[in-house]
């Protein structure tokens, strides 16, 4: 399997892969909730793509994962309590990890999040961070699987959830 960088080519079959996943992952209404059109929303993904950001896992041309890792923060990470304060532009975050419902519980979803360290390694990113609903505990076991630290929760509103609550997550790279 390799990771390789989204291209606006590949924007129908993300979608469609994105479409597979909320329908057929066991437990998405509990754990991620996301939902078709609300999240991830097409509008996001073609953004994703266009900011060089998506990347996907695949395997004989057919996509097996899929991710967003930005090179910097947005706002919202803000109010949480890092482990260091970090200017945005030295942080990565992930966003929209997903795995093809065949494949999960495989490793996949972690070979894919080691790969994002990589990434954020070789751009000189000081921590990698994510979110994820309080609700989704097989994730935040993986997480902290991989070295990531709990850092402190936000109540906020999404289209796919409502007011609910989001775990942010950290792993320091390059102190």
């Amino acid at each position: 399997m390799i990771l390789r960088l989204a291209s606006s080519e590949d924007y129908e079959s993300i979608l469609a892969f994105y479409e597979d996943v909320i329908e057929r992952t066991p437990d998405m209404g509990l754990y991620a909730r996301w939902k078709k059109g609300l999240h991830p929303t097409a509008t996001g993904i073609k953004a994703y793509i266009e900011e060089d950001c998506l990347y996907l896992y695949t395997e004989k041309e057919k996509i097996v994962g899929a991710m967003a890792v930005t090179l910097y923060q947005d706002e919202d990470y803000h109010p949480i309590q890092w482990s260091y304060q970090l200017n945005d532009d030295e942080v990565a975050v992930i966003h929209i990890l997903a795995v093809n419902p065949d494949c999960q519980g495989k490793g996949i979803g972690s070979r894919m999040i080691g790969e994002a360290i990589l990434l954020a390694q070789r751009n000189g990113k000081r921590s990698i961070r994510l979110d994820a609903l309080a609700s989704n505990t097989p994730a935040h076991k993986i997480y902290q699987g991989l070295g990531f630290e709990y850092r402190g929760k936000q109540h906020l509103y999404a289209e796919n959830t409502n007011w609910t609550d989001f775990y942010y997550f950290e792993i320091i790279l390059n102190k």
